[in-house]
């Protein structure tokens, strides 16, 4: 007899069955393999009868589903949904108090804690406040009303400071001029 390795001792080998003996059961052998063609468009390119009836078919069903609307109603325009009004944003704050408080500091508003005396810088106070006009203008419309006035409010004192520290510096670089200018 005839051992295949790992083979229980006690195991059988069988004869191959030829194709006549392996058969299957009838009832598979009437069961048929079917294609449905469920693309919408003809190899014309034209919408396929099916898929016309089936649309109307759910056009209908939505229509019952939903109930008519009286005429009165269909009448009036809709009513545009109320505008969301922003709110608070107490980053957006934070950053606005930051940047003013810079441009005060460079305004003079703040002395030097080494010298004590207050710091001065006219090119860097106008950079701060362009940056508070940059965001004024990009977030026109969509901050809260507190946000809007806090940054205009700020705006307009820095501006104001800025425009009195040039004049002090201008009166004062003036009376300097003419100073040296005496014999």
């Amino acid at each position: 007899m005839l051992r295949y390795p790992n083979q229980h001792p006690n195991a059988k080998i069988q004869k191959p069955k030829t194709t006549e003996e392996c058969t299957l059961p009838d009832h598979k052998k009437e069961e048929a393999f079917r294609v449905i063609d469920r693309r919408p468009f003809t190899a014309e390119g034209e919408l396929r009868k099916e898929v016309v009836e089936e649309e109307e078919r759910e056009a209908k069903r939505e229509a019952a589903q939903r109930p008519p609307t009286p005429p009165v109603e269909a009448a009036k325009p809709a009513a545009a949904p109320p505008a969301e009004i922003p709110t608070r944003s107490p980053a957006f704050e934070n950053l606005i108090r930051m940047l003013g408080s810079n441009a005060a500091m460079v305004l003079g508003a703040y002395a030097d804690p080494r010298t004590g005396e207050p710091v001065i810088d006219p090119e860097a106070a106008r950079e701060f406040i362009d940056m508070l006009d940059a965001l004024h203008e990009k977030t026109k419309g969509n901050l809260a009303p507190e946000d809007d006035s806090l940054l205009l409010d700020l705006l307009g004192k820095l501006k104001m400071t800025y425009l009195e520290v040039n004049q002090a510096m201008a009166a004062q670089a003036a009376a300097q001029a003419k100073v040296k200018t005496r014999p």
